[in-house]
């Protein structure tokens, strides 16, 4: 079994001692005369601290808190991290240079054109990369994750019909399977939403949508494959229904890496779709961000794309222009550039044999992956069981709830004590019990064994152990805590004080 034993360390205000210094190389402090009192005397004298109540360490002893820091975190770079429907892939560490060059870190977003004439070419090639591999006619790279996306594109829509019949639809129609932040960003953009269930082949309801579309629906917004994995087999039906009635059929991009270089999405006959970036074309993802979600359009909403637009001059020199009809700004200057340069180099490194080899390789590890998992007793596949997956699938661990009272909240926090980060877990909610994986295109066969090993055992537990199940995790920096209180009640105590016990 997998175990990680982490020692009780006094934290660094704790671990403080009166004279330990780190190395002070000569001639690193301030010069008092040669600074002068010139920018000293220009903060008020009630601003000015006499002391700095830093803690006194040595060098190493920093170093060794902040590593102990990091090896209590879970990662991709630690581990297989499944989480469903969010593409927690290892990215490679050479985009990660490519997004530290000065040339990229060091560039002022208020620079005149002329002085980044290189930064503009990327987001001008990347904008071209993305249009090929989606379908659509222009990018705006502005938004800064996929809900930040969706949001767009929301507005968007708002702002093609109140063009074409002088009012703003009143509805957006969203599968019961959606992530969740699909009706979210139609309602903040003013939206009513009404949801379409999905029919027992886990496809969306073909004459439940046929009902709900009349002259106030701006659109849908649609994930496909879908959130359990399946591909919409229906999807030209669906978009000759809402083109019909000259509604927009929106693309939610999470789950593109199931179809990168396979099938586009303005082939399909979508009119909007948003990308992240920070999923499909490596980024670090998690931890709260940086992300990025551009925004691609059809020809016809193009001019309403948030700005700042890259444009290309007949001189070869590249520009910032906006459209009047924009929606107006959707982030501050270029949005969030480092990602958008990560995602360049990732592109470019693949090539379009190699991002279709990464797509084909994440549905072949799912449903390598969901073959031996539906096999493991309590466990069973909603939805079509016959139809393969796509690049992640959800299992219901019903029975083994019925069966042992343990379900997939249990599992999911055993499986920490086996050195695998859990999955999604109750989403969507369309699945009882519903346990998510998406193993991604990264993961050896290896790795993909060792999971489901420690699946099957764990699944075991809930018969032949169930406290053992029931009190995990054992083996992490923090154990089992309480669901219902994880956020309250608040208690507020010094920012530098984080409460830890001993395990191992």
């Amino acid at each position: 079994m997998y175990r990680q034993a982490f020692w009780e360390e006094p934290l660094l205000y704790e671990r403080s001692k009166p004279g330990a210094v780190g190395y002070n190389p000569a001639g690193a402090g301030v010069d008092a005369e040669r600074a002068g009192e010139s920018w000293l005397s220009k903060i008020p004298k009630k601003l000015l601290r006499t002391e700095l109540p830093l803690p006194e360490l040595s060098e190493p002893e920093v170093v060794r808190h902040f590593t102990r820091l990091s090896q209590m975190n879970f990662s991709i770079s630690t581990g297989f991290y499944p989480l469903g429907s969010c593409t927690m892939k290892y990215n490679p560490a050479v985009n990660e240079v490519a997004a530290s060059l000065d040339q990229v870190a060091g560039t002022h977003p208020l620079q005149p054109t002329e002085t980044t004439q290189g930064c503009l070419e990327l987001l001008y090639n990347l904008e071209d990369c993305l249009k090929k591999l989606t379908g659509m006619a222009a990018f705006s790279l502005a938004p800064a994750a996929g809900a930040h996306g969706e949001l767009v594109g929301c507005l968007i829509m708002r702002a093609y019909h109140r063009d074409r019949e002088g009012r703003p639809r009143k509805k957006i129609i969203v599968p019961d399977s959606a992530h969740g932040t699909n009706p979210a960003s139609a309602s903040m953009a003013g939206f009513e939403v009404e949801v379409v269930k999905t029919r027992q082949d886990g496809c969306v309801d073909i004459e439940a949508l046929r009902k709900t579309v009349d002259g106030d629906v701006a659109g849908i917004m649609l994930t496909n494959p879908s959130t359990v994995g399946l591909f919409e087999k229906d999807i030209e039906e669906v978009v000759r229904i809402f083109h019909q009635n000259d509604s927009l059929l929106y693309y939610d991009g999470a789950n593109m890496n199931a179809i990168v270089g396979v099938v586009r999405p303005g082939d399909m006959g979508f009119d909007i779709i948003h990308l992240n970036l920070h999923k499909t074309f490596s980024t670090p993802h998690g931890g709260g961000g940086p992300g990025a979600g551009p925004v691609g359009v059809v020809e016809k909403l193009a001019p309403y794309l948030p700005p700042p637009r890259i444009v290309k001059g007949a001189d070869g020199k590249f520009m910032v222009e906006n459209s009047p009809k924009s929606i107006g700004p959707a982030k501050m200057f270029f949005g969030n550039f480092a990602v958008l340069v990560r995602a360049y180099a990732y592109i470019l490194s693949m090539g379009g044999a190699g991002l279709r080899k990464a797509a084909t390789s994440a549905v072949v590890a799912s449903n390598y992956m969901l073959a031996k998992i539906r096999r493991v007793r309590g466990v069973s596949l909603p939805y079509d069981p016959e139809r393969p997956r796509k690049h992640e699938f959800v299992v219901s661990l019903a029975k083994l709830r019925k069966e042992t009272g343990l379900g997939a909240l249990e599992v999911a926090k055993r499986m920490l004590d086996y050195g695998f980060h859990a999955p999604t877990i109750y989403f969507p909610l369309i699945v009882e019990e519903a346990f998510m994986v998406e193993p991604t295109e990264t993961e050896s066969k290896e790795e993909l064994d060792k999971y489901l090993e420690a699946f099957a055992k764990v699944v075991e537990e809930c018969y032949s152990s169930p406290e053992v199940v029931r009190s995990a995790p054992h083996n992490t920096a923090v154990g089992r805590i309480n669901e219902a209180k994880a956020s309250h009640p608040l208690t507020l105590t010094p920012t530098w004080r984080v409460y830890r016990r001993r395990v191992g």
